[in-house]
């Protein structure tokens, strides 16, 4: 990724805890500033996460990519905590920019991260436009990844989850905040620009979703099919075709 420098960042969380995340500046002048929300159980350092950050960098957009809480090199005992915690994560991440750069007008988000973007969006007042790449049209999408361990977490308050051969200790709080989420609602009044990127060769996260996310959605409103590209979008040239597509599309708004 040629003249994109990456700087290691630490902020305030909620909570106490100290969120960890990564900037990737452009290399000459900063157009806009994004915050990258990654997918779930992913991290910053995931490559869908570095690969899309990195190359809006090439065009012009600061992107910060966090950990949310619990993950990658965050604080915090259980990954995300609830939802809500996931938020206010966003939130962070945005005050961060603003005290130390520019506040963000621009949400980028992967899979479960994009749901937490477009719960998040309108709590952020700088934030123009909004990009969501793989995502599920409500965060309570990712429960049917913990199979016969949501009956555990339901009954003990907590349990372990095997996720890509991974063991990941969620509590009921998580769960509990997951059903309760008004999504459809808060994409209908989202009040920003909204970019629904998906591939209909996506085996995780239906692109039935994004429909729904789309339909749901006021104008302006845009939607771009990833013909070809997986879920994470493993091949290079798909994250740096999103990215592309980001870029120029945002910068009809930002």
């Amino acid at each position: 990724m040629t003249g994109v420098t990456t700087e290691a960042v630490r902020f305030a969380g909620t909570g106490g805890h100290r969120l960890a995340g990564k900037l990737d500046l452009p290399p000459g002048e900063v157009r806009a500033h994004a915050v990258f929300a990654h997918c779930f159980t992913c991290s910053k350092d995931f490559f869908t996460a570095a690969r899309v950050s990195h190359a809006l960098a090439e065009r012009g957009i600061a992107v910060l990519r966090l950990d949310f809480t619990g993950l990658g090199e965050s604080e915090g005992e259980r990954p995300y905590g609830d939802f809500d915690t996931s938020v206010a994560d966003l939130l962070s991440a945005a005050a961060h920019l603003r005290a130390e750069h520019r506040a963000p007008s621009l949400l980028v988000g992967h899979s479960f991260g994009g749901a937490t973007t477009l719960a998040a969006a309108a709590l952020m007042p700088e934030v123009r436009a909004v990009a969501t790449i793989a995502a599920p049209s409500h965060p309570a999408h990712v429960t049917g990844l913990f199979g016969r361990a949501a009956r555990e977490i339901e009954e003990r308050g907590e349990g372990q989850v095997v996720l890509a051969g991974r063991t990941f200790t969620f509590g009921k709080e998580f769960l509990d905040t997951l059903a309760d989420q008004p999504q459809r609602r808060r994409i209908g009044e989202l009040g920003r620009a909204l970019l629904v990127l998906h591939s209909p060769e996506d085996r995780q996260v239906a692109i039935a979703e994004a429909t729904e996310i789309f339909r749901s959605a006021a104008h302006p409103k845009s939607f771009v099919a990833l013909d070809g590209a997986d879920h994470f979008l493993g091949d290079p040239a798909d994250a740096r075709y999103a990215a592309e597509v980001i870029a120029a599309w945002a910068s009809r708004y930002l």
